[in-house]
């Protein structure tokens, strides 16, 4: 499945730009598109994402990679056997750093997982977990960008933006692509991380704010009934409909026009979706509202069930603010933090997506830019390193209680059945039914792919 870009995307993009984060920009964003292409290559595992983002970097080796020889050899210099390694702040000559906690089998299958995640542990027989992911930049931005889009490079189209575009959305009420970002923000590359890139603009996330309005202007002024709107909107309408005759080659006109219609549903539509106080107490409990540390990522990891629940196609949420998992200094200090905060969470997610029959079509996906260094840094910290790392996957026909892959000895790199990010994309779009080499836009002369040009392979335990 082919299409073309055209003059009109700019356009769309510049009217968007202007709209704002209101009930008519997110309607907007869903109308601009042209009608979805489907490119499934068989029938899907899973209808729908949600993508827990972990932003800055978790270290593999001290959550879901043991390393028995780290530990046998923590103090001591790295060996010259590991060769040269890139690193951004000359840590290779630095002593090799243990893993902060311990691991242990969980679970009936026996995958192993650090202390630091009792909770996702207690999930264990659900996680498929890639122990040999590697990407192509040390830093944040560039590797933020090659997890989300396939590329180092800013402006290529994100994975939710390639989902929209070849299955667009099962609610015609809401956009397909969702993103929740962290309220302490900091995202290392911003927003560009979940943008359509050279897709027309209604492709990109449509970002759902924190807090007790997640949507800008989505109830009407009380003042204001819902027929006397409705009337407003039917003179408008007719209003528009004469202008739009003399513009019939505007279609960013045309959506704009429709936009209203789909707003005014809008507003019945969503506030029943980001209504999480009509949860029960027990499903409040499930993911940690009742508690400072874990109510805030409780909360979106819950507004991203009742969001796939509703039909949204593609949810990420972004965990960490500004500094996130990068810790260049204190790996106890800031993992204790963010396992913290996100475990009980994520674990309830799993449970609740369980109990609902929703996590056997509902992919799950768990990681963040890159891993960390096997060296210290700082004496306690660990620094970037994207050439092995860790990754999970649950539910959407995912076999769980397995592992894929290894890393090298100490964690450093992907050393067995190796994983790259294209990989890891064309794997996703494979459980979502869609074949990666079709799945493509022609753009400046050439057909585009979220896998890049070179060659990108499923992962061989899930391509069956």
């Amino acid at each position: 499945m082919t299409a073309t870009s055209n003059s009109s995307n700019v356009n769309r993009r510049q009217w968007l730009a202007q709209a704002g984060g209101g009930a008519g920009a997110v309607a907007l964003a869903t109308l601009l598109a042209p009608t979805p292409a489907r490119a499934s290559a068989k029938s899907p595992r899973a209808k729908r994402v949600i993508w827990l983002f972990m932003h800055g970097g978790p270290a593999h080796m001290d959550l879901f990679d043991p390393k028995p020889d780290l530990i046998r050899y923590s103090g001591q210099p790295l060996p010259d056997s590991f060769g040269t390694v890139m690193t951004r702040r000359n840590v290779a000559k630095n002593p090799l750093l243990g893993p902060i906690k311990p691991f242990r089998p969980r679970g009936e299958s026996g995958l192993e997982i650090s202390d630091f995640l009792p909770h996702i542990a207690s999930q264990a027989d659900d996680l498929f977990v890639i122990r040999s992911l590697h990407g192509d930049s040390v830093n944040h931005p560039q590797s933020v960008y090659q997890t989300n889009t396939g590329s180092i490079l800013m402006g290529r189209p994100s994975v939710g933006s390639w989902l929209a575009y070849g299955l667009g959305t099962e609610n015609s009420d809401m956009p397909a692509f969702v993103v929740l970002p962290d309220p302490g923000g900091g995202l290392k590359g911003g927003p560009p991380a979940w943008g359509s890139g050279f897709l027309p603009a209604t492709y990109q996330g449509v970002t759902i704010r924190p807090g007790d309005a997640p949507i800008l202007d989505l109830q009407p002024p009380n003042e204001i009934s819902s027929s006397q709107q409705r009337n407003i909107l039917g003179l408008l309408q007719n209003l528009n409909r004469r202008h739009a005759q003399q513009r019939r080659e505007d279609d960013a006109l045309s959506a704009r026009i429709a936009a209203y219609e789909l707003a005014f549903r809008m507003q019945a539509a969503a506030p029943e979706l980001v209504a999480i106080d009509r949860e029960t107490h027990q499903t409040h409990a499930l993911y940690g509202l009742h508690n400072k540390r874990t109510r805030e990522f409780g909360q979106r990891c819950l507004l991203a069930r009742r969001m796939i629940e509703s039909g949204v196609r593609f949810v990420q949420l972004y965990a960490g603010g500004t500094n996130g998992w990068d810790a260049h200094n204190n790996v106890l200090k800031n993992h204790t933090q963010l396992c913290a905060q996100t475990d009980l969470p994520i674990a309830g997610l799993l449970t609740d997506l369980r109990q609902r029959g929703l996590l056997d079509d509902t992919l799950v996906i768990w990681g963040g830019e890159f891993g960390r260094m096997p060296m210290s840094e700082q004496g306690t910290g660990r620094d970037h390193n994207p050439w092995g790392y860790s990754y999970w996957l649950a539910g959407g026909g995912v076999p769980g209680g397995r592992f894929y892959g290894a890393t090298d000895a100490i964690g450093l790199r992907a050393a067995e059945q190796p994983v790259h990010v294209n990989d890891l994309h064309a794997t996703i779009l494979h459980l979502m039914g869609i074949d990666h080499d079709s799945l493509t836009y022609f753009h400046n002369g050439l057909d585009e792919r979220l896998t890049g040009p070179g060659e990108a392979r499923v992962i061989e335990d899930l391509a069956t």
